[in-house]
């Protein structure tokens, strides 16, 4: 229970931005003053938070304000793609202090993991932070994941990756402790961190990476599925018409929404000049990227390809924002900033007119406030938010 107030202060002090006063802080935690008073203690004297400054508001003593330390402690932040890894260091706030990202290597498991483990040193290095106030390690891989062994298993695009226990031996290979999170759970971890909603928000976050995925928040946290695999979207159907996907339907998302997928509609609408087919990840990056600059000035048949691929993600959309009934519909992910234009104009009226709600509210669609690194970012704030924030679970007696 004291751990359980002490996170539930800290975290208020922390979504404040600018501090609050020991009165504040009773008042918005519900914690009796004394509580208080103790809490704040311990946390000053552990370095979490400081004295910033005392108000005067109305008679009495001056009150002083208590604000969060933000390099007290860092999270490294990983996010694994077939294409590039990105890392990132946090701090306490969840601002990015440092960041860095290495072409995947096209090598075996234990390479990659070799790979990842050095740049996670250098970016601390580089960084100039000392490895003691780092809490840990967050990795965002594609899943499926095994989260109970910290393996991976064999995700669509990662070749070789049967079963990898990507956790223990980046833990042994770092020295630090790691935590392994879906690439799309992870996204939502930093939404929620970064964006400081209110409590009771709810939202899915339609995740656009060399796959696509879902996540969701629900009262102000995420949810992460029994096997902590919510959100595998790929052969939901959004074009009954569309090509064969590998698990004998027609017009799944992974074979209609994903860049492999829509640079694929470009090729046979004749939008490149060349016949070129390759598919590997940096040739899909490469093209992907073309199509949608050729689509910001103007060529007609290349917004005509994205337009359609927003007509298909409209249909994804819908299906996910009925069943669970959020307030609100959330994109990102590291393909997200060069599709935002047009999906943005496309999917809020598809979205509106196909919505089982639409007489109730109209629901928001939004780009992710963290960037093109939001699943490094969201792997860090899980860091930051297994070791910070309150979660009435942890109140629960084991047996």
């Amino acid at each position: 229970m004291g751990d359980f107030n002490q996170s539930v202060v800290l975290e208020a002090i922390r979504q404040s931005g600018e501090g609050l006063s020991r009165i504040e802080l009773a008042s918005a935690t519900g914690l009796s003053a004394q509580t208080v008073t103790n809490i704040t203690r311990r946390l000053l004297d552990d370095g979490f938070i400081r004295e910033a400054g005392r108000t005067i508001n109305g008679p009495g003593k001056p009150r002083v304000t208590l604000r969060l330390v933000p390099d007290s402690r860092f999270a490294v932040g990983v996010h694994l793609d077939p294409a590039i890894m990105t890392f990132v260091l946090l701090d306490l706030s969840g601002a990015v202090v440092h960041r860095k990202s290495i072409r995947t290597p096209a090598k075996e498991p234990r390479w990659i993991i070799s790979a990842m483990a050095a740049t996670i040193d250098a970016l601390i290095a580089e960084a100039d932070v000392d490895r003691d106030r780092i809490a840990g390690v967050g990795v965002a891989a594609p899943g499926p994941l095994d989260a109970e062994k910290g393996t991976v298993i064999d995700p669509p695009k990662l070749r070789g990756w049967h079963r990898v226990r990507l956790r223990a031996v980046l833990a042994e290979a770092t020295g630090l402790p790691v935590l392994l999170e879906k690439d799309t759970t992870a996204a939502a971890s930093g939404e929620l961190w970064t964006r400081r909603a209110s409590a009771d928000d709810s939202f899915v976050f339609i995740y656009l990476g060399t796959g696509i995925g879902a996540a969701l928040a629900r009262e102000g946290e995420v949810v992460p599925g029994s096997t902590r695999n919510i959100g595998e979207v790929g052969h939901v159907i959004v074009d009954p018409d569309g090509p064969r996907c590998t698990c004998g339907s027609r017009g799944c998302v992974e074979v209609v929404c994903t860049p492999q997928a829509i640079v694929e509609q470009a090729e046979r609408a004749g939008v490149f000049q060349d016949d070129r087919e390759a598919s590997d990840v940096e040739s899909v990056d490469e093209r992907f990227g073309e199509l949608c600059e050729r689509a910001g000035r103007g060529d007609v048949a290349a917004l005509a390809v994205l337009r359609q691929a927003a007509v298909h993600m409209s249909v994804l959309t819908a299906a996910l924002a009925n069943m669970l009934d959020v307030d609100r519909v959330v994109f990102g992910g590291p393909f997200w900033s060069r599709l935002a234009e047009v999906y943005l104009s496309e999917i809020p009226g598809r979205l509106d007119r196909a919505s089982a709600t639409r007489a109730v509210r109209t629901l928001p669609v939004d780009g992710t406030v963290v960037g093109d690194d939001v699943g490094a970012v969201g792997a860090g704030c899980v860091v930051l938010d297994s070791v910070l924030s309150p979660r009435a679970s942890g109140l629960l007696l084991d047996g």
